[in-house]
């Protein structure tokens, strides 16, 4: 299972961007799906999470102005940022749970895309 994840760039203070991850392979099922940032220096740290029936979860920096959804059927997720901050400016992981299927075999996995970056600057 692949992801390739997408959106990032230079945007003003005040102003949005969409993420997208986009898992592709043998996929049978996908449980969570998350967003974590890395800013310079610092740990990585989960910024939303939303599970396979919709139920999303957000760090508190971001409630409010962050909207995490999932398209189940293009096996897609999706972080909408608006009223984006210099404080936002990270590289941006999706990182993506699920089970593999081959043939009559099933195997969970978890996999990390290869991060996009956001840069909030005017």
């Amino acid at each position: 299972v692949q992801l390739q994840a997408s959106g990032g760039g230079l945007v003003q203070p005040g102003g949005s961007l969409r993420l997208s991850c986009a898992a592709s392979g043998d996929i049978f099922s996908i449980n969570s799906m998350d967003w974590y940032r890395q800013a310079p220096g610092e740990l990585r740290t989960l910024v939303a999470s939303i599970s396979h029936n919709g139920r999303t979860y957000y760090a508190d920096s971001v409630k409010g102005r962050f909207t995490i959804s999932r398209d189940n059927a293009r096996n897609t997720m999706y972080l909408q940022m608006n009223s984006l901050r210099p404080e936002d400016t990270a590289v941006y992981y999706c990182y993506v749970d699920g089970v593999e299927r081959h043939l009559s075999d099933y195997t969970p996995f978890k996999v990390q895309g290869q991060g996009t970056l956001v840069t909030v600057s005017s």
